[in-house]
């Protein structure tokens, strides 16, 4: 029975070495996950001889390359890291961005405290926008009629007398623990270091398969977009080398 294939199929990133060239003793693989496309474009230059006619009378292979892309809808940030960062990644806290939406009423005595989600602190301000969504102007005390002050270390917002009464925007980055939430710091490392991983990619359809296995791999292209209406489909591009044995990738198909 012939075989074909339907479907974006599956693939594992393992990373074998962190950016800073360390090898990764006990790596932990990550599933590349929701995936919703995958391509391996294969090529190489070709040489070719030509004596006095208009047509070569040889060819031969020259440099070869393997250049793959994925894009995916699940976001992870292991696994981020494992094929792009290579870095230390922190559990537990994040920073992220809170917006009173319904607004805020600037009370008697001109001061708000913003509530801080999930049993946070406050990190910093973000900004203040009046009901007409006209920016405010923070200073640094003693606020006059459409401007304000931050204190920096209980995320107080004092308000000018004259604005009583009114609704307020407000916009700032807290710090909380969250179980399972990620972070990773990006540093500004010496040209060349490159974190590197082994892919595997299995398609399966009507009881056959096709897999694909690299030994070794490095991205050079991680890639992020959003729309108004619509799921972010993250995209990265990886180029798999010979690992210290000469393989460059295991090709197994059912037929």
């Amino acid at each position: 029975m012939a075989q074909y294939l339907f479907g974006a199929g599956k693939v594992f990133a393992t990373p074998i070495q962190d950016i800073y060239g360390q090898p990764i003793s006990n790596p932990t693989p990550v599933e590349v996950g929701v995936l919703q496309s995958v391509s391996v474009d294969m090529s190489f230059d070709l040489k070719e001889l030509y004596g006095r006619g208009q047509f070569p009378v040889d060819a031969a292979r020259g440099k070869g390359s393997i250049k793959c892309k994925a894009s995916f809808g699940r976001i992870n940030g292991a696994l981020l890291n494992s094929i792009f960062f290579g870095g230390v990644v922190a559990e537990g806290g994040i920073e992220t961005v809170a917006q009173t939406i319904n607004g805020e009423v600037v009370p008697a005595g001109g001061v708000i405290t913003p509530v801080v989600p999930n049993a946070g602190t406050f990190v910093k301000d973000l900004g203040v926008t009046d009901a007409k969504a006209v920016p405010m102007v923070r200073v640094a005390s003693a606020p006059v009629s459409g401007q304000y002050s931050i204190n920096p270390t209980t995320g107080a917002y004092t308000f000018a007398t004259a604005d009583v009464g009114k609704v307020v925007f407000i916009s700032f980055k807290y710090a909380a623990t969250v179980a399972g939430a990620k972070s990773i710091v990006v540093s500004n490392i010496d040209m060349g270091y490159t974190p590197e991983f082994a892919v595997d990619l299995q398609r399966d359809y009507k009881g056959k398969f096709l897999g694909m296995e690299f030994y070794r791999c490095t991205s050079n292209k991680l890639a992020f977009s959003s729309k108004q209406d619509d799921y972010d489909l993250p995209e990265f591009e990886f180029q798999p080398m010979a690992d210290d044995l000469g393989r460059i990738y295991k090709h197994i198909l059912s037929e």
